[in-house]
C-alpha cells in the first residue's frame, strides 16, 4: 500500500478532487467557454475533451507540485482534435470561425524567427501562427489556442475565409499519415493573462512529457554577465589576433568581459567541390557559408594553428584592427558586382563581360589582401613539427586568453544545429552522413523570403543520421570542451523540418537529435552551456528544450535594413524590441529569455541599452574593434562585467497585449519587471516598422515615426506574478524614478497615471520603489545608482530600523557612482563603509552620495543613513 505521505497518493488526492465543472464544451457547432460563445461553426468532425480524460498526470515525469498544480486547473483546459477521411501526411481543417474578438498571436515570420500579430478575426491570422490569445470581456478573461504535438505530427494555425481559424497538421514525411487528432490543440482559459500562459504551457508540459518548464531547469552561467561576440566585428575573418584584440580593448577600457562567444568562422568547413582536408579560402560575408559543410570537428586552420603565448612577451604579435573592415567592405564590393551581374541578366542583356571582368578584378584584390595578412601564428602545423599539442590550437588560445584576461569565465563557440550550415560532408568523418534535398513545408509559403533557406536549400543538407546523434554532438562538443570551450551557441535549428522525409518525420527526427545533443550538454557543458537560436517554432520549443534552457526570443539585431531602406537603421530596431518582448510571454516558460546583442556604437545602441537593462537576461554586444561606446556600457555593466539584472524576464504591460505598438500611430511598448526592492516600467517608442502580408516582409511606416503620448501606472507592474514582488505591490505610497528625465516622482495606488511623451527610437525607464515610514516624520526610499540605467537593480540589501528614537536605514549598493535615494527630511548622519560621509539632501527629496568601487569588496558599499 502506499503510504499516506507518498507524491503518489497526494497526486490521486488531487485527482480526485478535480471536480469543478469543466470550462468548455463544444455543442450545436459551437465551442463555449462557461456558457460565452467563442468559436462558431465548428465543423462536425472537430472534437473537444477535458484535459483530465486525454491527460494521465500519473504517467508524466513531471515535479510533483507542478503535476499537482496543473491538475488543480484542470478543469480550465482541454484539447482539440479532428477527423479525416483519408490518412494523409499534411492536414488542414477548420476549429470554427471568430470575428469582432481581439487577439494577440505568435506567427513565424520566417523559418526560424517568429513575432506578436493583433487583429479582430480569424481571418486576421497569419500562416504558421504558434499561438493565440482571444480577449473575453464578457467573462474578463482570457483564452488561449495553442497548436502542439500529436503523435508523428506538429501543428499550427492559419487563417481562413470569414473568420474561420484553420489548423494545419503536419509529419514531414509521406511515410508517416494519420486521418485522427484526439489532442492536436489545447485550450485554456484565465482571468489572468500572465496566469494564462503559465497555466497552459504548464499543462501542455504534463501532457507532452517532451520538455520541460524554466522552472525546472537551471540556467547558464552567462545569465547576468556582461559578454562580447565576435559576429559584426569579423564575419567569417575570425581569427584568434582579431579576437585578441577585442578582448583587450575592453579590459584596457576598464569593463572586464565574463564571457566571449567566438561565432561563425572558427570551423573546418569546405565546399563538395573543395579538396576534402582543406578549409574552404577567404571567406567574408554570411551567405557564403552557407552550403559548405563540416569536414572535421576540430577549429579550422586559422585556429589549429594558433601557438600558445603569441601574444606575450617582446615579441609579442600585433594585429592591425582595421583589417577585418578592410576585408568585410571589399567583400561587399564583390557582392555587390555579382548583384549587379545578376540583375543584368535578369533584364535580358546578353553582354555582362565587363561586370565580370569587375567582380574577378575585385575577387583577385581581396585574394591578395588575405595573401598579404603578415605573419602567421606559427611556423607550421603542430602535427608536423613536434609540439605537443597543447602548445596548439584552440586549447592553447584558450588559456591564454584566461591567462591574460582573468575574468574571461567562459569561452564558448558557434555551431549550426546539423553541425555547418551544410550539415556535415560525406565521408569526411567517422560518421554516417549523406546530403538530404530540403523540402519546404507548405505552411511557409507566407513568411519572408530569406537567402539563407535559399542557399540551404540550394546545397541540401549534410545530415549525419539520427541514430548517430549521440556522438555526432559528443565528438564536436568533448573536443571542444577538453580544448577549453565551456559552452554553444547553436543556430540554424530549424533546418531539421526540411530534411525530415526519410527519418520518420520531422517530430521523429527532432527527438533523436534533440536527445543526443541533450546528452552532450550534460556530458560536455555543465548541461546548461548553451544559447539557442534560429529556433523560434513549436517543435524546438515542445521537443528541444529537456535540457536548454536559455534561447533567443528576437530576430537578428540588424545594424541597417538589407532591403535598402535608408530609415531602417532607425525603425528595426524597434522591430526587434517587438520581437523579443511578445516572444518573452510564452518562450520565457520554457526557456531564459535573451535579447540578443547590439552595436554600442550604433547610432540606436542607447534605445537598444534601455531595454538590455530591463529584460532580465544577458548583456552582451558585438561591437566592431574599436567601435565602441564604453561610457554607455558603462551604464549597463559593473567594472567586474557582472550586471544589475532585473529578478525575472520583462514582458509587455496588461493595456499593450492587443495593441501593435509597432504601426497603429498610438501604441507605446511597455515593458514590466522587478527588481529586489522595487519594480520597473519601460516605456520604449517602438512605431514606424511592422510586417507586411501582402509583400511578405517587414516594412518602414514613416507616417508612424513620430513621439508617441502614453501614460504609466504603478498597476501596470504585475506584482503578483512574484512571490517576493507581492509585499512590494501592497506599499500604500511609492517614490518613481524617471531615468531619462532625472525625475523624482511620488505616487499611490489611487493616483492618475503618469503622462509621457516618447521621441522615436527613444525610451523612459521608471523605478518604482515603495516608500518606508521611519519614525514620526521621516519618509524614505532607496532609488539605486543613477548613473546605471537599471538604477533599482544596484541595491542588493535593504534594512530599516523602525523605532522612534533614531530610526535608520541600511543598504548595501553594488557599483561606483552616483547613489539616489528619496526622503522628505535630511538625516541627522551619514556612514558609507563605516565612515561618517555628508550627503547632500535638498528640498524636493533628494539625498545624493558619491560611492567608489572597491575591488576588494566586491564592489560593494555599505551606506546607513540615521534620522
Amino acid at each position: 500500500m502506499t503510504p499516506p505521505n507518498s507524491p503518489v497518493n497526494s497526486i490521486t488526492n488531487v485527482l480526485r478532487s478535480g471536480n469543478l465543472e469543466e470550462c468548455f464544451d463544444v455543442f450545436d457547432g459551437k465551442l463555449s467557454v462557461k456558457g460565452f460563445p467563442l468559436l462558431h461553426d465548428v465543423p462536425s468532425n472537430v472534437t473537444f475533451r477535458p484535459f483530465s480524460s486525454v491527460c494521465n498526470a500519473l504517467e508524466s515525469d513531471a515535479p510533483v507540485p507542478l503535476v499537482q498544480r496543473v491538475q488543480a486547473l484542470s478543469h480550465r483546459g482541454g484539447f482539440m482534435g479532428f477527423t479525416n477521411d483519408e490518412p494523409a501526411d499534411s492536414l488542414l481543417n477548420s476549429l470554427g470561425r471568430f470575428t469582432d474578438r481581439n487577439f494577440l498571436s505568435i506567427f513565424r515570420f520566417k523559418t526560424w524567427w517568429s513575432t506578436q500579430w493583433v487583429g479582430t478575426s480569424g481571418s486576421d491570422l497569419q500562416m504558421e501562427t504558434q499561438w493565440v490569445v482571444l480577449d473575453v470581456p464578457e467573462m474578463k478573461s482570457y483564452v488561449m489556442i495553442i497548436p502542439i504535438i500529436e503523435g508523428g505530427f506538429r501543428s499550427a494555425l492559419q487563417p481562413g475565409k470569414d473568420g474561420h481559424v484553420m489548423i494545419f497538421a503536419e509529419s514531414g514525411s509521406s511515410q508517416v499519415k494519420t486521418s485522427f487528432f484526439n489532442s492536436i490543440a489545447y485550450v485554456h482559459v484565465s482571468e489572468n493573462p500572465f496566469n494564462l500562459m503559465k497555466e497552459a504551457f504548464s499543462a501542455i508540459r504534463v501532457h507532452l512529457n517532451t520538455f520541460k518548464l524554466l522552472e525546472e531547469k537551471s540556467l547558464p552561467s552567462v545569465v547576468d554577465k556582461f559578454g562580447w561576440c565576435t559576429w559584426d566585428a569579423f564575419y567569417l575573418t575570425v581569427e584568434p589576433a582579431g579576437v585578441w584584440q577585442g578582448v583587450k580593448e575592453f579590459a584596457d577600457a576598464g569593463v572586464d568581459l565574463r564571457f566571449l562567444i567566438i561565432d561563425d568562422g572558427w570551423q573546418s568547413v569546405n565546399n563538395d567541390t573543395d579538396d576534402l582536408n582543406q578549409d574552404a579560402k577567404n571567406l567574408v560575408l554570411g551567405g557564403e557559408q552557407m552550403t559548405a559543410r563540416l569536414y572535421r570537428f576540430e577549429e579550422g586552420e586559422k585556429f589549429r594553428k594558433y601557438k600558445g603565448g603569441s601574444f606575450f612577451g617582446p615579441n609579442a604579435l600585433s594585429f592591425d584592427p582595421r583589417k577585418p573592415k578592410m576585408l568585410i567592405t571589399k567583400a561587399i564590393e564583390v557582392e555587390h558586382a555579382v548583384k549587379a551581374r545578376d540583375k543584368a541578366l535578369q533584364s535580358g542583356a546578353t553582354d555582362v563581360s565587363g561586370i565580370e571582368a569587375k567582380i574577378n578584378r575585385l575577387k583577385q584584390e581581396l585574394d591578395d589582401m588575405f595573401k598579404g595578412e603578415g605573419s602567421s601564428l606559427s611556423n607550421g602545423n603542430h602535427e608536423s613539427c613536434g609540439c605537443k599539442a597543447g602548445d596548439y590550437g584552440m586549447k592553447a588560445f584558450t588559456n591564454d586568453l584566461r591567462t591574460r584576461f582573468k575574468g574571461l569565465d567562459d569561452i564558448w563557440v558557434w555551431h549550426a544545429l546539423c553541425g555547418a550550415w551544410g550539415g556535415v560532408r560525406p565521408g569526411a568523418t567517422h560518421l554516417d552522413s549523406k546530403v538530404v534535398p530540403c523540402n519546404v513545408s507548405p505552411g511557409l509559403d507566407g513568411t519572408m523570403p530569406d537567402l539563407a533557406v535559399d542557399k540551404i536549400v540550394e546545397g541540401g543538407i549534410g545530415l549525419v543520421h539520427p541514430s548517430q546523434a549521440d556522438d555526432f554532438y559528443d565528438s564536436m562538443h568533448s573536443h571542444l570542451a577538453k580544448s577549453g570551450i565551456t559552452g554553444v551557441k547553436i543556430d540554424v535549428i530549424h533546418t531539421l523540418e526540411y530534411v525530415s522525409e526519410e527519418y520518420g518525420g520531422r517530430v521523429n527526427l527532432a527527438k533523436a537529435y534533440y536527445n543526443g545533443l541533450s546528452k552532450s550538454l550534460l556530458k560536455n557543458f555543465k548541461g546548461t552551456g548553451i544559447i539557442s537560436s534560429m529556433q523560434q517554432c513549436n517543435d524546438f520549443f515542445f521537443l528541444g528544450t529537456k535540457q536548454i534552457s536559455m534561447g533567443r526570443v528576437g530576430d537578428d539585431f540588424w545594424f541597417q535594413d538589407p532591403n535598402g531602406d535608408p530609415n531602417g537603421v532607425f525603425w528595426l530596431q524597434g522591430v526587434h524590441m517587438i520581437h523579443c518582448a511578445y516572444n518573452s510571454l510564452w518562450m520565457g516558460e520554457i526557456i531564459q529569455p535573451d535579447w540578443d546583442m547590439f552595436q554600442s556604437d550604433h547610432v540606436c545602441a542607447k534605445y537598444h541599452a534601455g531595454s538590455r537593462a530591463i529584460c532580465g537576461g544577458p548583456v552582451y554586444i558585438s561591437d566592431s574593434l574599436g567601435g565602441h561606446d564604453f561610457d554607455l556600457i558603462k551604464k549597463l555593466v559593473y567594472p567586474d562585467g557582472t550586471i544589475p539584472k532585473c529578478r525575472r524576464f520583462a514582458l509587455p504591460t496588461r493595456d499593450c497585449l492587443f495593441a501593435n505598438p509597432l504601426f497603429n500611430n498610438k501604441s507605446l511598448l511597455k515593458l514590466w519587471n522587478f527588481n529586489k526592492y522595487g519594480g520597473v516600467i519601460g516605456a520604449f517608442n517602438c512605431q514606424g516598422a511592422g510586417w507586411d502580408g501582402n509583400l511578405r516582409r517587414i516594412i518602414g511606416y514613416p507616417q508612424c515615426y513620430k513621439p508617441i503620448s502614453g501614460s504609466v501606472h504603478v498597476t501596470d507592474i504585475e506584482w503578483d506574478q512574484s512571490k517576493e514582488a507581492v509585499g512590494m505591490g501592497e506599499a500604500e505610497e511609492y517614490v518613481v524614478y524617471l531615468d531619462q528625465a532625472e525625475t523624482l516622482l511620488l505616487v499611490t495606488p489611487k493616483s492618475d497615471p503618469i503622462q509621457v511623451t516618447i521621441q522615436p527610437s527613444t525610451f523612459e525607464i521608471f523605478s518604482f520603489m515603495p516608500l518606508k515610514n521611519l519614525g514620526p516624520t521621516a519618509k524614505f526610499a532607496p532609488i539605486g545608482l543613477t548613473n546605471m540605467f537599471n538604477s533599482g537593480g544596484t541595491i542588493q540589501v535593504v534594512d530599516y530600523k523602525e523605532t522612534e528614537a533614531d530610526p535608520a536605514a541600511w543598504i548595501k549598493i553594488k557599483g561606483g557612482g552616483n547613489f539616489l535615494a528619496y526622503s522628505n527630511v535630511a538625516p541627522k548622519t551619514c556612514y558609507v563603509n563605516g565612515a561618517e560621509s555628508a550627503p547632500v539632501w535638498s528640498s524636493d527629496g533628494k539625498l545624493k552620495l558619491d560611492l567608489p568601487w572597491i575591488e576588494e569588496a566586491d564592489g560593494i558599499s555599505d551606506v546607513n543613513f540615521v534620522f
